[in-house]
């Protein structure tokens, strides 16, 4: 054998030999949410293939016990606590906080980080709203699936506060600085990083409750539950869990003592309100959080309604000026058709809410009526435009001949037969239009969809919820349809 093929034969048997010991390391599948940024997880800016942050340092302090491999596993925020429930990963590493729900119906690891919630105000109003009393009647921002909501939705019960629930954390201090909400209540690290984003915020040293960060696993992954706490405790013990809360600058005089009641082998579990949701029974379920559901429907039918109205009426006056504009107005109106289809329905709203609230902040009931419409209205145009241009030449033709002006022959022939044509496709948008609304959550609107997430994430389940707001959007959509083949036959006839 030449020097050369032996060459070649040992680098095939070394990486294979690679791949075997890669193969027998098992790894340790953690999931978390990068777009909650630093100090829990966050893209390396030196190299966006990896993830950075606090919790990612102790995943991997994590597989080091194990003996395993951490690979990070991306799922959103609110979302962890249902993947857990799934095994879509072996445990939720995220700044997830220990709730009673979370306890009910998965496996909790022993807390590694207290926190203490944080009311953050405007610097204006710093003497006006020191306490939920102070904040009755007005709109306090949160994130879903912490305990600031569950605190919130109390102090909604007891005092009035109507909590406004965010998909992210950064837009509840955006909106705070605008004026959109009277305050926002989250944990400590997100607090401070929110003021320092938002000049003329300010945190409230008011005690508002304190919390501790979790893993959350599988219900039945009690025996690698017991194996992480394991590791937690003796991480606390010879300090490099202290390590890794300095080199992020989170560490404080909480830490010590939760970690000293922790290794006395004190039970540390977090006061929050406990909901019984998750122990209700199928209808007594279905009996508390069915009106909440069928406002939430109301809600999406008129936004629905509304924002249909505008895309047709915005819709019909693309397609009347594509057809018989002149070329300075037809090209605007290609280009503006062409935008709006071209990109995303979720970034229209997010530009028409949160981008331009430095020139024009609009409620979040209009950005979405606004969103929709004018999304829509591309569609409708195109619609329209084709109906028109599908009446038979010898109609236009024979209307002119009678007399009849362009106004007169599209009012009297081209427009009804026109009517006729795009009927069935609007009757189409109409029902994705109602199911997109489900998106203006993202802007805070709660409608149909929203409102079922948090029955769902109150439950634990999204069987009953599911299906209940399934039949909903049937019973919305369904009329709907019915009428408009009837039309369509009396059209026909």
């Amino acid at each position: 054998m030449s020097p050369r093929a032996r060459s070649c034969v040992i680098a095939l048997v070394l990486t294979a030999s690679a791949a075997v010991v890669g193969a027998q390391t098992p790894e340790l599948r953690w999931g978390g949410d990068a777009e909650g940024g630093a100090p829990f997880v966050e893209a390396d800016p030196a190299d966006p293939t990896r993830v950075i942050g606090f919790d990612v340092e102790v995943a991997a302090l994590l597989a080091a016990e194990l003996g395993r491999t951490p690979r990070f596993v991306q799922v959103g925020f609110t979302s962890l606590a249902a993947a857990a429930a799934r095994g879509d990963f072996d445990i939720g590493l995220s700044g997830l906080e220990d709730l009673p729900g979370y306890r009910a119906r998965l496996a909790v690891t022993v807390p590694y980080y207290a926190f203490r919630e944080v009311l953050t105000v405007r610097e204006v109003d710093a003497l006006r709203y020191r306490s939920f009393e102070d904040l009755a009647g007005r709109r306090v921002a949160t994130l879903g699936a912490t305990l600031a909501h569950e605190l919130l939705l109390e102090a909604q019960a007891s005092h009035g506060v109507v909590p406004v629930t965010y998909e992210d954390d950064v837009h509840p201090y955006s909106d705070l600085a605008l004026g959109r909400v009277d305050g926002v209540l989250l944990d400590a690290v997100l607090a401070d990083r929110g003021v320092r984003r938002n000049p003329g915020l300010v945190n409230q040293d008011a005690d508002m409750g304190v919390g501790h960060y979790v893993g959350l696993l599988h219900p039945d992954s009690t025996g690698l539950r017991d194996r992480v706490n394991d590791a937690l405790l003796a991480a606390m013990r010879d300090g490099r869990l202290e390590g890794i809360f300095r080199r992020w600058d989170m560490w404080n005089d909480d830490q010590p003592r939760l970690y000293a009641r922790l290794l006395a082998g004190e039970e540390v579990t977090t006061e929050a309100p406990q909901s019984d949701a998750s122990s209700l029974s199928t209808g007594e379920a279905m009996r508390r959080y069915f009106p909440s559901l069928v406002r939430a429907a109301v809600i999406t039918l008129v936004l629905s309604c509304l924002s249909m109205a505008l895309a047709v009426l915005v819709g019909m006056a693309v397609a009347a000026g594509r057809v018989y504009g002149s070329p300075a107005v037809r090209v605007p109106l290609v280009g503006f058709v062409e935008v709006i289809r071209g990109t995303p329905l979720l970034l229209q709203l997010f530009v028409i809410y949160f981008g331009l609230a430095g020139v024009v902040q609009l409620p979040a009931f209009v950005a979405a009526l606004v969103g929709l419409g004018i999304n829509y209205a591309a569609y409708e145009s195109e619609i329209y435009r084709g109906a028109l241009e599908a009446v038979p030449a010898g109609q236009l033709e024979a209307a002119r001949s009678l007399g009849f002006n362009e106004a007169q022959t599209l009012r009297f022939v081209r427009g009804p037969q026109a009517f006729r044509i795009a009927l069935p496709p609007m009757t189409n948008d109409f029902v994705a239009l109602l199911k997109d609304s489900s998106l203006v959550s993202v802007i805070t609107v709660v409608e149909l969809t929203k409102q079922t997430s948090i029955f769902a994430a109150n439950i634990g389940s999204w069987l009953l919820p599911g299906a209940m707001c399934a039949a909903m959007y049937l019973v919305l959509s369904l009329p709907v349809a019915y009428g408009a083949r009837r039309l369509e036959e009396r059209l026909k006839a």
